[in-house]
C-alpha cells in the first residue's frame, strides 16, 4: 500500500515527536525538521506530498517556508499548523497558496480530517494533469511513452499500470470486459 509522504516542521520537539508518531500510526510516510531551513534542504532532495509546517520559527516562519517550498515544488500540499495564528497571518498563508490553516492545539480527528482533504485534493490535480496531456499509446500493445524530462518522442514505454502509479499514485485493478468474457466463452 502505498504511504502518503509528509514532512513536518516544527521548532518544538515535543510536537514533531507526539504529531510524527499520530502520523506513522496512520500509514503515512513521515520526515521532520526542526526548523524552515532544515526544511528547505530536505524538499530539494526528496519529494513529498504533504509539508505541515509551524508558522512561529527561528529565522524562517512557515510563510517563509511555505513560498520557498512552492518554489522547489508546486504541487506540494501544505498546511499551517500554529499556535500564534491570528486573521492576518491567515490570510497570508492562504495568499502564498498554503491548502489550510489549523490553531494548536487541535484534535487528532481535525487533523487527520485536513490532511485527507488535502491529499484527495492533490489526488485529484494529478488525475486532472494526466488526462490533460494527449498520451502517445501503443496500437498494438497499448503501452504509453512517458516523456517526463525527454525529448517529445524519446521517452521510454511503459504500462498503462506503471504510468498511473508513477504520475498520479493511482493504483489499477484488473478484470474483463464483457466483451472480453465473451471472447473467452467462445
Amino acid at each position: 500500500m502505498y504511504k502518503f509522504k509528509i514532512l513536518l516542521v516544527d521548532d518544538d520537539q515535543f510536537v514533531l515527536r507526539t504529531i510524527a508518531k499520530f502520523l506513522e500510526g496512520n500509514n503515512y510516510d513521515v520526515t521532520t525538521a526542526g526548523n524552515g531551513e532544515a526544511a528547505i534542504e530536505l524538499l530539494k532532495t526528496s519529494a513529498f506530498e504533504l509539508m505541515i509546517t509551524d508558522l512561529v520559527m527561528g529565522s524562517m516562519d512557515g510563510i517563509e517556508l511555505i513560498k520557498e517550498c512552492k518554489k522547489l515544488n508546486p504541487e506540494v500540499m501544505s498546511i499551517v499548523l500554529t499556535g500564534h495564528g491570528n486573521m492576518g497571518s491567515a490570510i497570508d498563508a492562504l495568499r502564498l497558496n498554503a491548502d489550510d490553516y489549523i490553531l494548536k492545539p487541535t484534535e487528532n480527528e481535525e487533523l487527520s480530517f485536513r490532511i485527507n482533504s488535502c491529499l484527495e485534493k492533490l489526488e485529484l490535480r494529478r488525475k486532472i494533469k494526466t488526462y490533460e496531456n494527449i498520451l502517445p499509446i501503443c496500437c498494438v500493445c497499448k503501452n504509453i511513452r512517458d516523456d517526463t524530462g525527454k525529448e517529445h518522442g524519446e521517452g521510454s514505454w511503459v504500462t498503462i499500470d506503471k504510468y498511473l502509479r508513477k504520475k498520479a499514485g493511482i493504483f489499477t485493478s484488473h478484470t474483463y470486459c464483457t466483451e472480453c468474457i465473451e471472447a473467452e466463452r467462445h
